[in-house]
């Protein structure tokens, strides 16, 4: 199925998982660290410059955000892993992202992104575990692929081979909002699920 990616649009915003209405569609969603770049991603997949706000301060996005396009939501979860926010805060926060991924919605898909250039923080092997243990689908998504020279971009993903369990196993798609590395691969497996 050929989606037409500019159609894309903001749906809504929630600060609280009691607060999002039941499923409707597919949905399909982006976990990261604050900062690794999930609102950037989603703009490029869409090929808009800011349908997804981006900020250069860390945990800017502290709700979820509902994207729709045609029969799927695409869904940015808040980032976590944030220091600088009140212990009260990180606790919505990971109450949000537990809720939403907990839930009995139609999930059917996570891409997973985490800074190519760093070793996975413990909140992102938190989070790869999670989804390992949950059976939940999910994709590694490397992004900030065009900061790293060929040299220590190599070194790199062999690092990633003995600091993320399973590695070798996981479906890893390095990104580049700058080179627009990885997007066609993204839509492409957007749309395989859509024709599941």
């Amino acid at each position: 199925m050929k989606l037409n990616y500019n159609k894309a649009e903001y749906v809504a915003s929630y600060g609280k998982y009691s607060q999002i209405p039941p499923a409707e569609r597919i949905e399909i969603a982006f976990a990261g660290h604050s900062n690794v770049g999930k609102s950037t991603l989603i703009n490029k997949l869409f090929n808009r410059k800011n349908l997804a706000r981006v900020s250069s301060v860390p945990g800017k996005t502290a709700t979820i955000n509902f994207y729709g396009l045609e029969n799927i939501y695409f869904v940015d979860l808040p980032g976590y892993g944030y220091a600088k926010v009140a212990k009260s805060e990180k606790e919505r926060w990971a109450g949000l992202i537990d809720g939403y991924l907990s839930s009995d919605r139609d999930i059917r898909l996570v891409f997973m992104l985490v800074d190519m250039r760093h070793a996975p923080t413990k909140d992102d092997l938190k989070m790869i575990d999670y989804l390992i243990d949950t059976e939940m689908p999910f994709v590694l998504v490397l992004t900030k692929a065009d900061k790293l020279k060929k040299t220590e971009r190599l070194k790199r993903m062999e690092a990633f081979k003995t600091e993320i369990p399973c590695f070798e196993d996981m479906h890893v798609i390095p990104f580049s909002s700058m080179t627009f590395e990885g997007v066609e691969e993204l839509r492409n497996i957007v749309e395989e699920i859509c024709d599941d």
